[in-house]
């Protein structure tokens, strides 16, 4: 009895005199993980792979597509008194050099401007379900035009928020025309004789426009014109400075300067916005600030789920009776061809209008024709 008793005891003991030896700690710890943070590049130096030649299907769209944009914080880029600081001059620096490689850039908004797209965003999805429930109207066509200044009669309506979110998307977009005007060493208001005063003077509608869109396979069969243009066979090509587009789903390509389509707002959020050039800006910069062709993706045109893509897109354009001159890009040292000659605002669009009627006289794109009124 006494022997078992001793042997019991040795047995309990040999593990504290003998202790297993544990895996190693490579084994057992989870991989290390980088902070989010640390793997985010900063929004003034974000410079991603190489333009994606095509678009993948929605179904395998996830968060690892590659977006060759740089994205700029709109606080880095707001002029301001005073001697310019480092980043000002990095993000003016990142802003241009993603239009010169890509035709586009995204801005990055503050926290409320954000929350103020997304707002707009989702009060524009309801607007145009209801309206399409009950079969009047613009919304039930999937577009919607707002100009301020313009008088509301007591049969329209539109989607709320539609002014607020015109001023914000506005400040942005003259926030990133004067970061242009910069970089080609111009006067960061040089472009300032071609738009609207702010605020308007009574009684003056604005030369810009916000436009709500609604693109859903049933609607509008993936030929909608995201910028409010006539979608020609290459594209469509925005008509005055620039455009800033804010999307609920990503949905955009754009042509990069080889030729190249790529999905433009793969790594977007809703209150981002992307920044596109268009043929006024071209002209007034003697082409160094080239118009960029987008248009929408197919495999995204219905949206997430099928629900459905919602867009606000603000088209900066110059006022009709402004000249469109050169003369400032000479006086910086530019060269300018014999083919940039001043011409009038309204004669410049009035070409442009009959350019994309050749041009789209094959497409069926009447149901946005009313946006040219």
């Amino acid at each position: 009895m006494v022997v078992i008793i001793m042997m019991q005891q040795q047995t309990s003991s040999a593990p504290a005199s003998h202790p297993i030896t544990p895996p190693s700690s490579t084994a057992i710890r989870s991989p290390t993980a980088t902070p989010a943070h640390s793997q985010l590049p900063s929004p003034l130096s974000r410079h991603l792979p190489p333009t994606v030649d095509h678009v993948l299907p929605i179904g395998d769209a996830g968060p690892t597509i590659p977006c060759p944009l740089t994205r700029v914080r709109i606080s880095d880029i707001c002029p301001y008194d005073g001697a310019p600081t480092g980043p000002y001059v990095r993000a003016v620096e990142a802003l241009s050099g993603s239009l010169m490689r890509h035709n586009a850039a995204v801005i990055e908004l503050g926290s409320d401007d954000a929350a103020l797209l997304r707002c707009g965003l989702e009060a524009s999805r309801l607007y145009f379900r209801s309206r399409a429930q009950l079969g009047v109207g613009k919304g039930s066509r999937g577009v919607y035009m707002y100009r301020a200044g313009r008088a509301v009669e007591d049969w329209d309506s539109s989607p709320p928020c539609m002014a607020d979110v015109f001023r914000c998307m506005g400040k942005a977009a003259h926030v990133a025309l004067s970061a242009i005007a910069r970089h080609l060493r111009l006067r960061s208001d040089i472009f300032s004789h071609l738009l609207d005063d702010t605020p308007l003077p009574a009684n003056e509608v604005s030369s810009s426009v916000l436009l709500a869109t609604y693109s859903n396979a049933s609607l509008q069969n993936g030929k909608g014109a995201i910028g409010g243009g006539k979608p020609g066979i290459n594209g469509e090509v925005e008509k005055g400075l620039l455009t800033l587009i804010s999307s609920d789903s990503p949905g955009i390509q754009v042509c990069d300067p080889n030729g190249r389509w790529y999905l433009a707002d793969c790594g977007s959020a809703p209150g981002d916005l992307l920044l596109l050039t268009g043929k006024a800006l071209s002209h007034a910069t003697a082409g160094l600030r080239p118009a960029a062709p987008y248009k929408a993706a197919p495999d995204y045109s219905s949206g997430v789920n099928s629900g459905g893509r919602i867009s606000l897109a603000f088209r900066l354009m110059p006022q009709g009776n402004a000249i469109l001159d050169c003369s400032p890009i000479a006086a910086a040292g530019h060269v300018i061809p014999q083919s940039y000659v001043p011409i009038s605002v309204s004669q410049f669009m009035d070409d442009l209008s009959a350019e994309e009627d050749v041009l789209c006289n094959r497409s069926d794109s009447a149901y946005v024709s009313f946006i040219f009124c």
